[in-house]
């Protein structure tokens, strides 16, 4: 391929990232409006069942226009997922072509891999959304994808380049594939744990929602749905981190090493282990769990941001 035609893909690819994060603001600001139209305190049946007997046509007019009042926030949360559905595959457009100019998959440093996570994100919540309505958490998962995506185009962005020697094996493609689901499905799941605890309070509170979120599940639900996230993506996790053993020993000669990256995956690994556990242990269900869902992320993020940008190690080939 002429140098021409590198850099037409190279720029397409750019205008495809921007073109999805223009997208995912616009859907960004539309789950927020909806969310917005969710936080009043909801009339309750008992006021209701009174305001009948006293004056009967009157409540029917109220109940009318809360149903009325509720359509916008649901249209605007409908327009904001068919926009999180066009900017995933505007960033699928975006990884292919930056692909296609590297000669390689799009995994060789930050930037990379910090689109192709946003990807993961984006991926992991439109496949459960196909199952489930997931309007009510929109908002939480659009806007972490779209700072992964502002941080990688701003700060991590790099020209592609050939792989250091380390890289150049098949276990890039195994190791890497996993950690960007993983890392997709633990933000989904920190986003319904932090959810729960808001609407644990609310609960607490005698809070209902209103529009959209009046189809946000319980807190006893949603803590259920964070649990299935995450028994879904600890095992994924642990093969991840076998499979970077394993790559490790195929690069430099040895399965384990304790390097930063190697001890903080071990780390996030051994906090949803202990999530999981919490979970099937009276006095740690609930709240504290979701605490640890959160702290999972966390640590999950430091093992990419902190270690890749702050810590030398083996690992230190990022880009920056």
């Amino acid at each position: 391929m002429t140098d021409g035609g590198s850099m037409s893909l190279a720029e397409a690819s750019n205008a495809a990232i921007y073109a999805t994060m223009v997208t995912l603001t616009v859907a960004m600001v539309l789950f927020a409006a909806s969310f917005a139209s969710g936080r009043r305190r909801t009339t309750s049946s008992s006021s209701v069942a009174s305001r009948e007997t006293a004056e009967g046509s009157v409540a029917v007019i109220d109940r009318v226009d809360t149903a009325v009042a509720a359509e916008p926030g649901r249209r605007l949360a409908n327009v904001a997922m068919s926009l999180t559905w066009l900017a995933t595959g505007l960033l699928t457009v975006g990884l292919v072509l930056r692909g296609l100019w590297a000669g390689r998959v799009p995994w060789g440093n930050m930037y990379e891999f910090s689109i192709s996570s946003a990807w993961g994100v984006l991926v992991v919540f439109l496949v459960l959304s196909t199952r489930r309505d997931l309007r009510w958490l929109g908002l939480f998962v659009v806007t972490p994808a779209l700072l992964t995506l502002g941080l990688a185009v701003t700060v991590l962005y790099t020209e592609a380049a050939q792989l250091v020697p380390a890289l150049k094996s098949y276990w890039l493609v195994i190791h890497v594939s996993a950690a960007i689901i993983c890392a997709g499905a633990f933000t989904v799941a920190a986003s319904a744990a932090a959810l729960s605890l808001v609407q644990s309070r609310r609960e607490q509170r005698g809070l209902t929602w209103q529009g959209v979120m009046a189809s946000t599940p319980s807190t006893e639900k949603l803590q259920t749905f964070t649990s299935r996230i995450i028994a879904f993506a600890f095992p994924l996790w642990t093969f991840a981190v076998i499979a970077g053993a394993i790559w490790a020993e195929n690069a430099w000669g040895r399965y384990w090493g304790w390097d930063p990256k190697e001890t903080w995956a071990f780390i996030t690994w051994v906090v949803y282990a202990a999530y999981l556990h919490a979970r099937s242990t009276a006095g740690w269900r609930g709240n504290r769990a979701s605490w640890i869902a959160i702290l999972g992320l966390v640590t999950f993020l430091i093992n990419y941001f902190g270690v890749n940008i702050f810590v030398n190690s083996l690992h230190s080939y990022g880009g920056l």
